[in-house]
């Protein structure tokens, strides 16, 4: 989910040092989770929202149906430190329920932006929670605006909403694909009615939407790893561009959309989903000790040890260190529990940087040649700062391999990323950014490499299997609100109701 007010991040500086180190990586903007016939629904949606955490940490909600009325709950702040009050799943009743859990961009913070977003409608109430990006949102929304259609959030999502109100197609199900066949981007959404919970990926399936099932309820989720918390079990995933309706009677599939090859985004694997879930059929952790495996074999250097940049390093690591026939250590501890905000940064604690977040264990260190493993590099300033407390440790070398391929380009499917001048690997050759960081050598998996990884041969570059836009620019859709102007069919779309 992206606000309006960019699809690129700015918020590098917003709470000093600390925000900087958390912000030189990308970010997810959030995860979603639903249930349909479950007496305590948003108990086990809180539990859902608490194990897709890693998705968006800024703020989170919950919306219920008790048979007679909505129930709300949205707060700033993560799940722990809200959902889990026992007062307010108490205010939130009923068998039927659908979350979200969001990482803010620039503007985005505060609760009007917190979904789901929630609305009566002229035959009852609508809720949705959205993952992704919808790239033509700008465009439809000045349309609706100039039709009199009254926004009250910056979100991208709110759009969905309001092209379902004012749909004319005569039933719930026809109007809500009326309104998605008018959107363009990635979108994974959750969608919450009385009688209905639907569940829906874009046609080129994007973003992450999987189907469980607890006891006879059905649950929808980004991840399998939000059904394994509550003991769920795993049916399949959402096919790209399918919809699903549940109902008291058991659940349906459309498919609104042309069928479409696939582009799932390849980053997921790299970076976005826990270890411990499966997507598309994989197995997350697997795939990223591969891809450690891979990058050992495309990229060796003689060295002593094997050091992840905690935590999302640590598998492609193992693998890496594994292939190479060289020690796995931890040469570097994380502390899990600094927050951005835990104290107000003057200049001497900014200058801690990354120091506040992890600490070279000496011991294990010093003397060595070490292979420091990370998943990508984004602006470069937190890697060098890493590699400068690696070497403050005593190490005789530091080498830097990435998980992955350079960053050359920004994402503008729902994940928070700076523009692309900001973006180290799109203005510096690889030698240039092994000077910047200084380490003694640098080393990105190849695109083809990642592929391998992942189970396929390599990349065809005539027809990508993934979306990899972040590493190659290849943008599987129009970014039509990046144009500027409004879009000929996007208009064409609205004035025959998305026919």
């Amino acid at each position: 989910m992206a606000e309006h007010a960019g699809p690129t991040s700015s918020a590098f500086a917003r709470d000093g040092g600390l925000a900087a180190e958390a912000d030189d990586h990308f970010h997810d903007e959030c995860g979603v989770f639903g249930i349909f016939g479950r007496q305590d629904a948003a108990a086990i949606v809180t539990l859902g929202l608490h194990s897709l955490q890693h998705r968006g940490q800024e703020a989170a909600g919950i919306v219920s149906y008790d048979g007679t009325q909505f129930h709300v709950e949205r707060h700033v702040g993560l799940i722990g430190d809200t959902f889990t009050k026992q007062s307010v799943i108490d205010r939130l009743q009923g068998n039927r329920a659908i979350g979200h859990t969001r990482y803010a961009t620039t503007g985005g913070a505060g609760l009007r932006n917190v979904q789901p977003f929630f609305a009566e409608l002229a035959d009852g109430g609508l809720a949705v929670a959205h993952n992704g990006n919808i790239t033509n949102a700008m465009t439809v929304q000045r349309v609706l605006q100039k039709q009199g259609a009254i926004f009250s959030s910056t979100s991208d999502t709110e759009t969905i909403m309001h092209l379902v109100a004012t749909s004319k197609e005569r039933d719930l199900n026809a109007r809500f694909i009326d309104a998605i066949r008018q959107i363009e981007g990635a979108f994974s959404l959750v969608a919450l009615t009385s009688k209905k919970m639907i569940g829906c990926r874009d046609p080129l399936g994007i973003r992450p939407l999987v189907l469980g099932d607890l006891d006879g309820a059905w649950i929808l989720a980004s991840e399998t790893c939000a059904l394994d918390i509550i003991g769920a079990r795993f049916v399949r995933d959402l096919k790209p561009g399918e919809m699903v309706v549940v109902t008291s009677k058991g659940i349906e599939s459309h498919f609104p959309f042309e069928p479409m090859k696939s582009r799932f985004c390849v980053f997921e694997y790299v970076y976005f989903a826990r270890p411990d879930s499966s997507v598309e059929g994989r197995n997350v952790y697997e795939v990223r000790k591969k891809i450690g495996m891979e990058l050992a074999r495309e990229e060796p250097v003689e060295a002593d040890i094997v050091v992840p940049v905690p935590d999302s390093g640590t598998p492609a690591a193992i693998g890496f260190a594994q292939e190479a026939g060289l020690p796995f250590e931890l040469g570097i501890i994380r502390n899990h529990y600094v927050g951005r905000t835990f104290i107000s940064p003057g200049d001497s604690i900014r200058h801690m940087g990354v120091r506040l977040k992890h600490n070279a264990n000496r011991k294990i260190i010093e003397g060595k040649r070490v292979v420091l493993v990370d998943d990508s590099i984004v602006r470069g300033t937190t890697s060098q700062k890493i590699v400068q407390m690696v070497r403050d440790a005593g190490a005789k070398e530091v080498h830097m391999r990435i998980a992955s391929p350079p960053t050359r380009a920004s994402c503008f499917y729902g994940v928070d990323t700076p523009e692309k001048a900001k973006l180290l690997a799109s203005r510096m050759s690889v030698g240039e950014m092994a000077e910047f960081i200084r380490v003694n050598s640098l080393g990105f998996l190849s695109i083809d490499g990642l592929y391998r990884a992942v189970g396929e041969a390599a990349r065809d570059n005539d027809a990508p299997q993934f979306c990899d836009a972040c590493f190659t620019g290849d943008y599987p859709t129009r970014l039509l609100d990046m144009e500027g102007t409004d879009n000929v069919r996007t208009l064409s779309l609205l004035a025959n109701g998305g026919q």
